[in-house]
């Protein structure tokens, strides 16, 4: 079984394969109590940032990771996939810049930033 940080960091690996923009993998284990990671990314279009979906979530059930729970689609700008220990937020550029994550939880210590 992989560790929490090996999830978040096999999770950033598939993203930047599939060509995400902007990773930003965060540690939020001193600051949040129901996950010890969040990875967020971008997209380009819809299509892509369903690409990006698809392709996390296959590698993870090939490893034996199924998600817990998935919110959204690639239309509306933020699909939200919830790993147990990590969260992943997928998002188009206006919606990510509109929930400011990265400022929500600016407390947050960055591990990896892809840009």
């Amino acid at each position: 079984m992989l560790e929490p940080i090996e999830i978040a960091r096999k999770i950033v690996d598939i993203a930047s394969d599939k060509m995400a923009s902007d990773i930003l993998m965060l540690d939020i284990t001193e600051i949040g109590f129901f996950a010890d990671y969040f990875v967020i990314c971008s997209g380009q279009s819809q299509r892509q940032i369903g690409a990006i979906a698809q392709e996390i979530d296959k590698v993870m059930r090939k490893d034996g990771i199924k998600v817990h729970h998935k919110e959204s689609t690639a239309s509306s700008g933020w699909i939200l996939m919830d790993y147990g220990s990590t969260i992943v937020h997928i998002f188009d550029v206006e919606t990510r810049e509109y929930y400011d994550l990265e400022q929500l939880w600016e407390q947050a210590k960055p591990v990896v930033r892809i840009q």
